[in-house]
Order: C-alpha cells, then structure tokens, then sequence
C-alpha cells in the first residue's frame, strides 16, 4: 500500500508547524516540580503500545534516501520509565517488502535526554554505523527537544544535530538540523493508530 494520500496531510501539518515555529521553541516554562524533558518524555510515552502511519514532508536535494511515496510506520514499541524504543519501518518500492533496519532509543538520565540510532542488518547484526546520537541541549519544551551531534558540529562549525517534537493526538515528527533549519523531516499522524501493529525490527525479536 503506497501513502500517497498522506501527502496532503502532512503538507498542511509541516506548514502549520513552520509557520507556529518561533513561538514553539519557547513555549511557558513547565512547572517548577517536572522538568521540560520530562514532560516531553512522557508525552512520547503516551503512545506506548500503538503505531501510526507518517511520511517524508521534507528532504534535501540529492538526497536518495525516501523517494516521498513511502509508507513510513512509528511503533513505539518497547516502553519503560527511563528508555523508549521507536522502531522506524520504511515501504519499500518492492510489494510488501519493507527496511526494518532502524530504531529510535531515547534514554531519560537525570539532567537531560539521549538520543541513539539503533541500525541492524536483516540478520539482526549490528550495521557497521549504529548508535550514533547525542543528548538534548537547552531547556526545550514538553513538544520539543533538539539533541546535538558532537561530531557533525565539531567537522562543519555549526550546530548538527535532531530535532524531535510531539503534540500528543496530532503529530510526531523526527528530523535533522542544521544551525536552527530543518535539513530534513519525517512526520506522524498520532489522531488515529494503526490497527494492524509491524512485526519486530530486525534485531529486536
């Protein structure tokens, strides 16, 4: 099944939230007892058990990862009070053929968050670049947090890194940023799961 017909939606939620941005990264403070990332933390736990449906809503030119006719699945899949697991399942243009090969770990440490990308091999090994991530940066918001790549910041000298957010029943939406731009996105639609969960990712049986 082809996701053309997601394209609409998530043009109107990529505007939307482009066009709210300013305001987003500073949104109130949270509550002097539950720090921002906290807050942000749970509202990604909220979805625990359940998988939606999401497409490419931005990619830079020359870059052949997603052609932007794929279904892209979000499972948040393995849940516990300090680590998330988002598998992240991609269509592939063979029928019912799909990558598998990623995952989304976010780690709760007390003064802030972690992001790692697990990439397996469809024999389950690790790829031979897996875990890369970084920690979050800043104070952030209970709908976003941006986490910084040492290294791609240190090799260009400027900030790299991901930029996450989550309106619980709206959207979630994962990317990469360069400097405080978007390089590229992928985005969620969280108003209805999936009835039909995907099978484990490769690795995580």
């Amino acid at each position: 099944m082809k996701c053309s017909y997601f394209t609409p939606i998530f043009s109107l939620l990529f505007l939307l939230s482009c066009t709210g941005e300013k305001n987003e990264s500073n949104p109130a403070p949270a509550g002097d007892d539950t720090a921002a990332f906290d807050l942000f933390f749970d509202a990604l736990a909220q979805q625990c058990g359940n998988a939606y449906p999401g497409g490419l809503t931005l990619e830079p030119p020359g870059d052949e990862m997603l052609t932007g006719t794929e279904l892209l699945i979000v499972h948040f899949r393995e849940c516990s009070d300090v680590q998330l697991k988002l598998p992240f399942h991609i269509e592939l243009e063979e029928e019912e053929l799909w990558d598998r090969s990623r995952t989304w770990i976010f780690t709760r440490h007390e003064e802030g968050l972690e992001i790692r990308h697990d990439h397996r091999k469809p024999d389950g090994s690790e790829d031979d670049f897996t875990m890369y991530g970084g920690f979050s940066v800043g104070e952030g918001s209970a709908l976003r947090q941006e986490f910084k790549s040492v290294e791609r910041t240190e090799e260009t000298g400027i900030f790299r890194g991901w930029r996450i957010e989550i309106e619980p029943g709206v959207r979630y939406t994962y990317g990469t940023i360069r400097g405080d731009e978007w390089s590229w996105r992928v985005d969620f639609d969280l108003s209805e799961p999936l009835e039909e969960l995907p099978p484990a990712p490769w690795g995580h049986e």
